[in-house]
């Protein structure tokens, strides 16, 4: 068991949520400054593996490092991902190309690879049973703070001093986090060295690795059915096959598949499976819809997202504190239904809805995915003993992060289609109606078709159809992301009758097994 002072217990977690706070917040502080980055550095091709080397490197080391808090130690792993973080954030400002900078993004992921998991784990060690629900809710209300607080904070340092600072603001938070923690944070418990999982670590890297590249370069630099992308999946398929099959005979698998015959344990991850695939199609597309379709003036995702991330934070919060007074089970139902109704109804929308009327809307699925970043991250760690939290943490995150990923690329697919196709059919010479629609169908991305200099070239009929187009293309795609949510609702109905007690705290401590 690991422990800290009670004068100190403070201290440890402002250190954690510090840690997750500059993880969480890493690609939407970026996703803000990469306008001016493409402007000074140049690489308009290639500003996509900015983002996607951060992700990649992050889900593939969150199982790994995980599992090796497990086996020794939390505090040198989370302090190894601070140290990590804050150099690939330092490199990051100096970076003179866009190939550079994606490196170095790559090294901040191995470091938020092992901040966000580890944090949730050494969490649960340390915290009394009393207080855990309480600090749950904190841990998950820090990510839709990240969501609403990264664009803004990006924004501004951009504008106001230069983009480089969007990486080094990590330095004065990671040095923080790093004293918090190396002093005052106590770790008594012993752990047994075992042999570490190579093969299992190498081939889960290679897979995410594989996958991530065919989603990424897949639509754009290739098409979707070229011998690139297709030996890409190839390669993921066969990567992810020997996993499987490397785990069911390591000693110390890297993800134990016996976790998942743990009721709690595997609907938990699926519930945050389904549920990140449905709530980043609304925080990618509801955006659009209000500066493309309804024509809203904010340009900045904080903003426009603010309604959704303050009702994620409510009930993460609120979640926290109801854990130990109702199950798992019973938290998650209710969110996850207003989940479902909330992405129902934004399917509903049309071009003449008002402001008001999505932003309640936008609150409900604020309200519906807000216990997931709580409960689920408690739930999936309910009586596991504490060389298993690591790991069981690690991987309901890693889950959650494949979700978003898988989502955000298959519902960019249909958005794409629905896009294209509507265009077509308003458009059917193809160049009919001006200039400016002649190259309309080649555009992929809406917020560059839709921006307001574009906009101003566009005659004015032109544009209403074109936005209608784009209205269609999108409520569509969200009548779509009804799946997933609907998927996750369902699953929750199968977690279990457990709540945060003490029971299955003690029977962790004296057997160290997996309880139902």
């Amino acid at each position: 068991m690991s422990s800290a002072k009670s004068s100190h217990l403070g201290i440890v977690i402002t250190g954690l949520l510090l840690g997750i706070l500059m993880a969480s917040m890493d690609s939407t502080i970026v996703a803000t400054a990469m306008g001016n980055i493409v402007g000074e550095l140049g690489g308009m091709d290639k500003f996509v593996w900015v983002t996607s080397a951060y992700l990649v490197a992050e889900m593939a080391g969150m199982p790994i490092f995980g599992k090796l808090s497990d086996m020794f130690g939390r505090k040198k792993f989370f302090v190894f991902g601070i140290i990590v973080f804050m150099a690939g954030s330092a490199l990051c400002g100096t970076a003179d190309s866009i190939t550079q900078l994606a490196v170095y993004r790559a090294i901040q992921g191995i470091g938020g690879g092992a901040l966000v998991p580890i944090a949730f784990a050494i969490m649960f060690d340390a915290v009394p049973l009393e207080s855990r629900g309480k600090l749950g809710g904190a841990f998950g209300a820090v990510f839709g703070l990240s969501s609403i607080f990264g664009p803004l904070l990006g924004a501004y340092i951009t504008d106001h001093i230069a983009w480089q600072w969007v990486f080094y603001i990590n330095l004065p938070l990671g040095i923080l986090a790093f004293v918090m923690v190396i002093f005052f944070y106590k770790e008594s418990h012993d752990h047994s060295k075992q042999r570490i999982d190579w093969l299992g670590a190498g081939t889960l890297l290679g897979a995410v690795v594989a996958l991530m590249f065919a989603l990424e370069l897949g639509g754009k630099q290739y098409d979707w059915n070229s011998s690139v992308i297709l030996g890409l999946f190839a390669i993921f398929a066969m990567l992810t096959a020997v996993f499987f099959y490397v785990e069911t005979k390591a000693e110390e698998p890297i993800i134990s598949f016996a976790l998942f015959k743990k009721r709690l344990y595997a609907f938990s991850i699926l519930c945050a499976l389904f549920s990140g695939a449905a709530f980043i199609v609304a925080s990618v597309y509801i955006p659009i819809f209000i500066q493309g379709v309804l024509g809203g003036s904010a340009t900045n995702s904080g903003l426009v997202l603010l309604p959704m991330m303050v009702g994620s934070v409510v009930t993460a919060t609120a979640g926290g504190f109801l854990m130990t007074k109702f199950s798992y089970r019973s938290l998650m139902i209710p969110t996850l239904a207003l989940l479902v109704v909330g992405t129902g109804l934004v399917s509903t929308l049309t071009p003449d809805a008002s402001r008001l009327q999505v932003t309640m809307y936008m609150i409900l699925i604020g309200l519906g995915i807000g216990a997931s970043f709580s409960v689920l991250g408690n739930a999936a760690i309910h009586g596991l003993s504490a060389n298993q939290r690591g790991s069981a943490s690690a991987t309901l995150n890693f889950i959650r992060s494949l979700g978003m990923t898988l989502g955000i690329t298959t519902f960019g697919i249909i958005q794409s289609h629905y896009f294209t196709n509507r265009l077509s059919e308003l458009f059917p010479g193809g160049g009919s109606g001006g200039g400016a629609v002649g190259g309309v169908l080649d555009f992929k991305d809406p917020h560059t078709l839709l921006s307001q200099e574009t906009r101003a070239l566009i005659p004015p009929g032109v544009l209403n159809k074109i936005t209608e187009g784009l209205s269609s293309s999108i409520v569509n795609t969200f009548a779509w992301a009804v799946i997933p949510a609907g998927l996750a609702l369902l699953f929750s109905f199968f977690m279990g009758r457990q709540k945060l007690d003490e029971t299955a705290e003690d029977y962790a401590q004296t057997s160290g097994l997996v309880k139902d």
